[in-house]
């Protein structure tokens, strides 16, 4: 049995718990995982027994208790340096970092407008100009990335990082929502959605029963 459980929210829905998730599961590191459905009567009294924040996901080991996503990821790559969660060289790292924590910190119009739904396939009424501004902005980054850090590979510094483990809820937004992109970003929407622990969590979320998304009825 493994030493780590991961508390997460639903699959459908849970862009936080999504990041931490994927990232255990690329890089093999074995973990137990407990849905908690959100928006239910006892949603909140049943994240608070895990963590004082009242959010998902939360991450138990032992008797740690690690809480926040970025924090989760960050615990993780340290307690397991040779799966290989942030890239090898120095500037690539901290590059990595930074967009790892923009994403942490930002992007607030395309949280609200655009939230997470995997089991979405339709495009949005309209995008407002806010949201178009963090579209444009993360669809930069992840030019940039690309272009000057990639180092072979599909992602955004070449393998796997935990930088695509915080843009993969993006990544699913985009796709859920019909958000035009160019060739790069495109690509490496698709990249995220081929992984085999990508289309697993899909997999699982699309056997959900809870319903919050008004548009999925």
């Amino acid at each position: 049995m493994s030493d780590y459980v991961l508390v997460i929210g639903n699959k459908t829905y849970s862009s936080w718990s999504l990041r931490p998730w994927l990232a255990l599961r690329v890089a093999g590191i074995p973990f137990r995982e407990e849905v908690i459905p959100l928006d239910q009567d006892d949603t909140r009294a049943r994240i608070l027994s895990h963590s004082g924040a009242g959010m998902v996901p939360v991450l138990r080991h032992g008797a740690l208790t690690v809480w926040d996503s970025l924090a989760i990821l960050e615990y993780v790559a340290e307690r397991h340096p040779d799966a290989g969660l942030w890239p090898d060289s120095e500037a690539s790292r901290a590059v990595a970092r930074s967009v790892a924590a923009e994403m942490h910190a930002g992007f607030a119009a395309l949280r609200r407008d655009l939230p997470m739904n995997t089991r979405r396939d339709r495009p949005p009424l309209d995008i407002a100009p806010q949201v178009q501004a963090d579209i444009d902005r993360i669809t930069t980054l992840w030019r940039d990335c690309r272009a000057n850090h990639r180092a072979g590979g599909p992602f955004l510094f070449g393998r796997f990082t935990i930088a695509d483990a915080m843009f993969a809820p993006v990544a699913s937004r985009f796709r859920s929502y019909g958000v035009a992109l160019d060739e790069v970003c495109a690509g490496y929407v698709e990249a995220v959605h081929v992984l085999p622990a990508m289309v697993e969590w899909c997999a699982d979320a699309a056997r959900e029963d809870w319903v919050l998304d008004r548009s999925e009825i």
